[in-house]
């Protein structure tokens, strides 16, 4: 799906360049988790993209309506997962078509969200869409679920992206070896055990068992 407004640089705006940067500053609060001040007071992606030029030197960070959200980097036992599934999309077809399946990748839902999905499905054309600087919003996207995770963090990030456009939404629990698959914010499978997991209708060739996903 593509979210048609044209990505838009706040910075070069004189009144943004004062008054908004101006409350970044003062609204910033501290969070351990990210080590550096995160405001309080941003109300919109842009205004988040801004701050993000302005202060951020490392870390990726997420948007919901006027919460920065610090996005934590995968760990070790996570990369075997994401390779794996990184490695399997290369023999379908949707990758012989010019699709892409990225980790860490940012997907935008609306002019107040924005999510980076641990694993995000892009078409050939939404890269294009990319490249003329329209914000994309993932039709796909995979999370790991992480143990400081609550059910409202998980329902939440599952809303947003079927309020994007997404039809599938995957969230794998590695410790528990099981794979929630969502087609709607409100309507899953849990796959489990040597069950065949595939992304059809989407992706009618990109599927595998869960044993081999774990393995």
């Amino acid at each position: 799906m593509l979210w048609q407004q044209k990505v838009v640089y706040l910075t070069t705006n004189p009144i943004v360049g004062s008054t908004t940067s101006q409350r970044m500053v003062a609204s910033a609060q501290p969070t351990e988790q990210s080590g550096i001040d995160l405001p309080q007071s941003l109300q919109t992606v842009d205004e988040f993209e801004a701050w993000q030029r302005l202060f951020v030197k490392e870390g990726s960070y997420e948007f919901v309506r006027g919460r920065v959200i610090p996005k934590p980097a995968m760990k070790q036992d996570e990369v075997f997962i994401t390779d794996f599934l990184l490695r399997l999309f290369t023999k379908t077809n949707a990758y012989a078509q010019g699709d892409s399946l990225l980790p860490e990748t940012d997907s935008y839902v609306d002019g107040v969200r924005k999510r980076i999905p641990d694993i995000t499905y892009l078409t050939a054309e939404q890269k294009q869409a990319i490249r003329r600087g329209e914000r994309v919003s993932t039709l796909f996207a995979i999370e790991l679920l992480s143990e400081s995770e609550s059910f409202e963090d998980v329902t939440d990030k599952i809303q947003d992206y079927f309020d994007a456009g997404a039809q599938l939404v995957w969230y794998i629990a590695p410790r528990q070896k099981r794979v929630y698959a969502y087609t709607s914010a409100t309507e899953s499978v849990v796959y489990k055990a040597d069950a065949t997991l595939s992304a059809a209708p989407l992706l009618p060739d990109f599927q595998f068992t869960l044993t081999n996903l774990f393995a």
